[in-house]
Formats: C-alpha cells, structure tokens, sequence
C-alpha cells in the first residue's frame, strides 16, 4: 500500500481528502501545519506528498524548499494543493520543483489521476538501468518518451579512438561530451612545471567532463585514451535537458553522475592526508577496482611507472622506491608494467591506515 502525506491546515480539508485517497487505497498521514508535515516526512519517508500553500507556521512552499535540500526527501513526488490560483503562484511552485499542482475546489478523479500519474513517473525513473552503453540508452530513450524531452537526440553513434588520442583538452568549450562505451580513459591536469596529476580514471560506462560542463561550459581537465575505446559523443543540449527539464529525470541523471564527485572527493583526501608509501596502495587498489576483472588479482591494465606517478601525485623515484617495499613485504608482484596484487587483505590496511 503507497503511503501519502497529506499536509493542510484546514481540518476538514483534510479530513474529508484523507478519506478519499483512503478510499482509494492510500495509506494517508496527516499533518496540520508545514513543521509538523517536514517532522513526519523525514522520518517516514512517504511515496508521495500532498501539500496546501497557505499554512501557518511554514507555507507550502518553505515545506517543498526544506524537503529540496535534504537527499533523502527531495525525490519525493510533491503536489500542491491550494485555492490560490495566480499565475504566480503556480510558477513559483514548478520553480521549486514541484510536480503538480492542483486548486480547490477540485474534482476526486483530478486528484486520484494526479497522484497515479506522479507515481508512475516516479517508479520509471527510480528504477535501475542496466550498466554500460546500453543502460544508458535505455535511460535516455524513457527520458525521451516525456514531453518535456522529445527532442532529445535519438542518433548516438560510435566511433573508435586510438591508444593516447586525446578527446578534449583543459579549456576547450564543451560542445559534446564523451561517453565510454568500451576501454579505459583518463583525465588529467598539467602545472606550470609541465607535471601531470590524473584527476580521474573512467572505463566503461562513464560519461567523461561533466563538471566542467556544469561549472562553466569548459573543460577542466585533459581527457586521453588510455587503450583503444570505443565512445559514443552525448551533445551537450541533450545533458542541460536531462538536468534541467523534469525534475523526476533530473534527480535520477544526478545520481548516475554522483559517483564520480565522491570518488574525486576521496582521492584529493588521500592526497592531503596518507603517505606516499599509502597513496600507491590507494592507487594500486583504485585501479584494480576500477578496471580488473571479478577475482582478478592483476590490477587490469599495464601501466607504466610514470603515468602510475601521476596517479599517486608524487615522483616516480619515489614510486618506484614503494614498490620494491610493497614486493619486499610480499604484497605486490610486478614485472614490467604488469602489477599484480598478492596479499589483497593486507594492501587494503596499509591504505586505510
């Protein structure tokens, strides 16, 4: 049974639509004012929330800002509903993000086939999609069945690029981005000294230079094949409208690309706070996870002792000085480019040390 908060100030009001939509098989809670409605919401987690404007205490609109900010309420389907039938008023709330919005006197079907339809949104798009080239096709073909995003392009065609082709450079205006659908890539930055530092490894799956898109429509960083890939160029309209056009695709497009700000997040924390000797067990480990097969005990690409330096952020004497240690204590064996990982229990406490 899908539980729905009905938040109103007027008890009748809310009486009288609790018993409709129990009626209908909701399981309702109730809520006299926008305090007590955000109390409830945070810690009930309903499947749909049903708010009027005009409260006293905290309006609708506080309750739909307060909920927007705290991840684990703000995809909640939210409709208005409230007398007040301005034009401005119907603005500020879709600005807000809400999903509906619906004026008193109402008809029970007009509510009944509002709820029903934001429901059905909101399991579309809180679904999984399949991983790789695939998953995300199928996800922008859903998007695309929306009116808001018809016009998203249907054409995403591959194309093959060799071993050190660089895709995009630091600086350069972001027309299209890159999206890996087979092979390994990487993003990195150069100082004024001509040093590189890697900022991030991407492999199947990953759409590559998306912060910079957001940040200021430029690239923030270089992006090379590592290996021949095979990626497929996502235009940069399409992004903006996945982000900015339907809340429901928006939330879900957010979480696909999340993962990339917590792995950056993480890496610049163990660059600011681990030994050298423990960031190369961070890198060897975040390679390992990043593009080794399942019980692989090689790390799943040859690399060599420079670029795995650039990983690490440190020399590549100094690399090439914690190896010999990792190999002396038996917890890594390497020949050549090849790494292999012998004593995986051990490496991971050296690197959360």
């Amino acid at each position: 049974m899908r539980t729905i908060l009905l938040i109103e100030d007027d008890a009748d009001m809310r009486d009288n639509t609790a018993e409709m939509l129990e009626l209908a098989n909701y399981h309702v809670l109730k809520a006299e004012n926008g305090r007590r409605g955000v109390d409830i919401a945070r810690k009930e987690k309903p499947d749909l929330i049903i708010c009027d404007i005009m409260m006293p205490e905290l309006d609708g609109f506080g309750v739909l800002y307060m909920l927007g900010r705290d991840p684990a309420t703000a995809d909640i389907p939210f409709i208005f509903l409230s007398a007040k039938a301005e034009r401005v008023d119907v603005r500020k709330g879709m600005e807000l993000g809400a999903d509906d919005y619906l004026t008193k006197p109402f008809e029970e079907s007009d509510l009944l086939n509002a709820i029903e339809g934001r429901l059905r949104r909101c399991v579309l798009f809180q679904k999984g999609f399949g991983a790789g080239f695939d998953g995300f096709n199928s996800f922008m073909e859903q998007a695309r069945g929306l009116d808001a995003l018809k016009d998203l392009s249907a054409d995403r065609k591959t194309r093959k690029v060799p071993a050190k082709e660089i895709l995009f450079h630091e600086g350069d205006e972001l027309r299209t981005l890159p999206y890996l659908v087979r092979g390994k890539a990487r993003t990195f930055k150069i100082n004024s000294e001509g040093k590189e530092f890697v900022t991030g490894l991407h492999t199947e799956g990953d759409l590559i230079g998306h912060m910079g898109l957001l940040e200021n429509g430029h690239a923030q960083d270089t992006a090379e094949a590592i290996e021949e890939c095979e990626i497929a160029t996502v235009p940069r309209e399409d992004l903006m409208a996945l982000l900015y056009r339907d809340r429901d695709v928006s939330i879900r497009f957010i979480k696909m690309l999340a993962k990339d700000v917590r792995e950056k997040e993480e890496h610049l924390l163990q660059l600011a706070y681990s030994s050298v000797r423990q960031r190369v067990a961070q890198a060897i480990l975040r390679l390992h996870q990043r593009y080794a097969k399942v019980n692989e005990p090689g790390i799943g690409l040859k690399i060599s002792r420079e670029d795995l330096a650039t990983i690490v952020g440190a020399a590549t004497e100094s690399l090439i000085r914690c190896l010999s240690d990792l190999k002396q204590d038996g917890l890594i064996a390497s020949e050549g480019r090849e790494i292999v990982i012998l004593d995986m229990a051990r490496l991971k406490r050296l690197a959360e040390r």
